[in-house]
């Protein structure tokens, strides 16, 4: 059943392909359980001060916190000992390793900027948005063999019910046939009677 609703999301994320507009480097990568996914973050713009890595679409989850000039970076307790950073900031490459299907979701870049004419944050969305799949072969191995299981234990079951209904069958034909009335000989006393009715 998660497999159906992986491929259902996966089918209405890419619907909604949004997250691939002009420019980026993204788009929908599909990976099996734990292999790894690398998300290159670019920033469009000059002078950030800090990064984020979110995933999700309504409910945003905050992956990574990068802050740009005391090199601080704070990771979600799901991705713990999990992700890899490799580039410099603003630029970085973000490595997620031991993918599990919790994982599946989109990811984006935002970066934060100081706007010194508002005096105030501006977020800029980053490129390098990705649509990831994580697909668990390993649920689907087991359920394979769980049914090639169960399917061997009915045709056993099938096969040995068949077995013993026939040998029922065989031994009360057997029983009939052997406590069948045969005709039973009555001895003929018709010589006697002729002798006696002779006699008369």
């Amino acid at each position: 059943m998660s497999a159906v609703y992986l491929k259902l999301t996966a089918v209405l994320c890419l619907s909604c392909t949004a997250l691939s507009g002009p420019g980026s480097s993204g788009g929908v990568v599909w990976r099996d359980f734990g292999e790894a996914i690398t998300i290159q973050c670019r920033c469009p713009e000059q002078g950030p001060d800090s990064m984020t890595l979110q995933q999700g679409l309504s409910d945003k989850t905050l992956v990574l916190f990068k802050d740009g000039k005391s090199e601080k970076t704070n990771t979600a307790k799901e991705f713990s000992g999990r992700l890899q950073l490799n580039g410099v900031f603003p630029n970085m490459d973000i490595l997620i390793m031991n993918l599990t299907a919790n994982d599946t979701g989109t990811y984006w870049c935002m970066y934060m900027k100081f706007d010194r004419v508002t005096s105030d944050y501006k977020e800029v969305k980053g490129s390098g948005s990705v649509l990831l799949v994580v697909t668990d072969t390993r649920c689907d191995a087991q359920s394979d063999s769980n049914n090639l299981i169960l399917v061997s234990v009915v045709i056993c079951a099938a096969t040995l019910l068949g077995i013993i209904i026939c040998f029922l069958i065989w031994i009360i034909l057997k029983t009939k046939m052997c406590t069948a009335k045969k005709p039973r000989f009555v001895p003929n006393n018709d010589v006697y009677e002729e002798m006696r009715g002779g006699r008369k």
